[in-house]
């Protein structure tokens, strides 16, 4: 196959004006990207921490809910692959959307990427932390092991450990990176294998207390969510377990083929997770059913850690360990490969001026972006540090907050990618599907969950409970965050005009339109 660049005549100033970052190219193959992908979404940490929240939302329908939240997720899928095509660049949605709609709405938008990446990173950690503490109190049968995870100052202290051990090996580049990754991913999937395997054995001899329940096909059918309601909470839910796959696009500079590759690893990603997710589902659905009761996935007292409770009577306490190993193993993998988007959307927008010239320094040696990886460390480090010494409130009710930045920033690229090739829309039929219908039909649906969210959001009970002057907690640092972004925005306009005049990063049709 042979590949022919055709540069519009209008086009032609638009081509010039996408930079190289100095980063190692061709240290990533498709399977390396895809992996990747796969381990910044954390599938066994995403599981054991909605499992139950799903099922206590939708009950039953938990697969269907999986496969909805797959839809949006797919169809942006689709919004990257192409404008990765046209403008193979680090910066992703920062970039993209800039030669779109201007470089007001693409600094948002690259703002709602880094402060999202920021939250989950004090998350993972803060999770990585928590297991750690958990799984050396099983391996020393010491519950008083186990119990240092609730001193402060332990918990803190490993903590900043774990982020500095994961900003490391993110600062030595692509290829290390990739090699911690194969290991640690194939360990979640083959004990995810392992756990579906005896879920389904356990839960056709009727071992389990309380019994399971027979697979029914209308687990997978969404109209038959008993609310809306129910429906949008439990969407949300499933939206945040597909986020972090488009890690595989922010290496497009380092991966072999980087206008194509890293879109198709992409959708690898995608499909390994919807197919995780759904046979895990299913399997725990059939072994112990949806109750708020024992074992039951929407029980309150376990439906935020449901592997720990399912670990000894699945799988057995020798093998429930496992469990334990690969829900650490996917924290610790998903901290270390979160970097990888943070880091190169700073790069971007320090090399296109958005940002202080400081952060686009990429390492003589390693070819990474070394500043605005320990830079990323360190807001990490801080934020769940204040965070945590300030009020555990106040981190849930930011975790909760998430949802409303991953929305933000999916649903602009996805109608960045029709508006940029709006010229093309109509040349081919799969044009008009890939790089318009598809991706404004994920934005549309993004837009409403983002929109549904916010209104959510300015209830008291909605997340931790606490409030500020009556409105809820998560509403306020939502909508605050964002602000911020914007604050933040005006103080780089004052000093860099030239990118905010469009003079850097110029709007305009495609710069490059691939022709097979």
């Amino acid at each position: 196959m042979t590949h022919t660049a055709i540069r519009p005549p209008q086009a032609d100033d638009n081509a010039q004006d996408v930079r190289g970052k100095g980063l190692g190219g061709n240290s990533v193959g498709l399977m390396g990207s895809a992996v990747i992908g796969v381990s910044t979404v954390a599938p066994v940490y995403c599981l054991t921490s909605t499992l139950g929240s799903t099922a206590g939302e939708v009950g039953l329908q938990m697969p269907a809910i999986f496969l909805a939240g797959f839809l949006p997720m797919l169809l942006v899928a689709f919004a990257y692959r192409e404008l990765n095509r046209a403008v193979p660049d680090c910066g992703t949605s920062f970039t993209w959307t800039v030669k779109a709609f201007g470089p007001h709405v693409g600094w948002m938008c690259g703002w709602g990427l880094v402060i999202a990446t920021v939250i989950v990173l004090s998350n993972l950690a803060g999770v990585a932390t928590s297991y750690f503490w958990l799984l050396a109190g099983e391996l020393t049968g010491s519950d008083s092991v186990a119990a240092l995870d609730g001193n402060k100052a332990v918990h803190i202290t490993t903590c900043l450990l774990l982020i500095a051990a994961a900003t490391a090996i993110s600062y030595r580049g692509m290829t290390t990176t990739k090699s911690v990754q194969y290991a640690l991913v194939a360990l979640q999937l083959a004990v995810l294998v392992l756990f579906v395997a005896m879920a389904v054995e356990k839960a056709g001899s009727g071992v389990l207390p309380g019994g399971g329940v027979d697979f029914s096909w209308s687990w997978l059918n969404p109209f038959e969510v008993g609310s809306f309601a129910a429906f949008t909470a439990g969407l949300s839910l499933s939206i945040f377990m597909y986020w972090g796959w488009d890690t595989c696009l922010t290496t497009n500079e380092e991966t072999v083929g980087s206008d194509r590759t890293p879109g198709r690893a992409a959708l690898i990603a995608m499909v390994v997770l919807v197919g995780s997710y759904l046979l895990t589902g299913v399997a725990a659905q059939m072994a112990v059913g949806t109750g708020t009761e024992g074992l039951g996935l929407a029980n309150p007292e376990t439906s935020d850690n449901v592997f720990a409770a399912l670990a000894g009577p699945v799988m057995g306490n020798a093998l429930g360990i496992l469990l334990f190993v690969a829900v650490l193993a996917s924290a610790a993998a998903s901290l270390q490969t979160t970097f990888i988007p943070v880091a190169r959307t700073v790069l971007a927008m320090s090399t296109y001026e958005a940002l202080p010239a400081s952060y686009a320094r990429v390492h003589e040696r390693f070819r990474t972006p070394g500043r605005a990886t320990v830079a990323a460390g360190i807001a990490t480090g801080v934020f769940y540090t204040v965070m945590t010494l300030v009020s555990e409130h106040v981190l849930i009710d930011t975790i909760y907050a998430l949802g409303l930045m991953i929305c933000f920033y999916y649903a602009l690229t996805a109608f960045a990618c029709a508006w940029y090739f709006r010229a093309e829309l109509t040349r081919t039929p799969r044009d008009t599907l890939f790089k318009g219908v598809f991706p404004v039909l994920g934005g549309i649906l993004l837009t409403a969950v983002f929109a549904k969210t916010l209104h959510d959001m300015w209830d008291p009970a909605y997340g931790s409970g606490s409030s500020v002057l009556g409105v809820g907690s998560v509403f306020v640092i939502g909508v605050g965050l964002l602000l911020l972004g914007a604050a933040l925005m005006a103080g780089m306009r004052r000093r860099s005009p030239a990118f905010f005049r469009g003079e850097v990063l110029t709007m305009g049709t495609p710069a490059l339109v691939i022709k097979d």
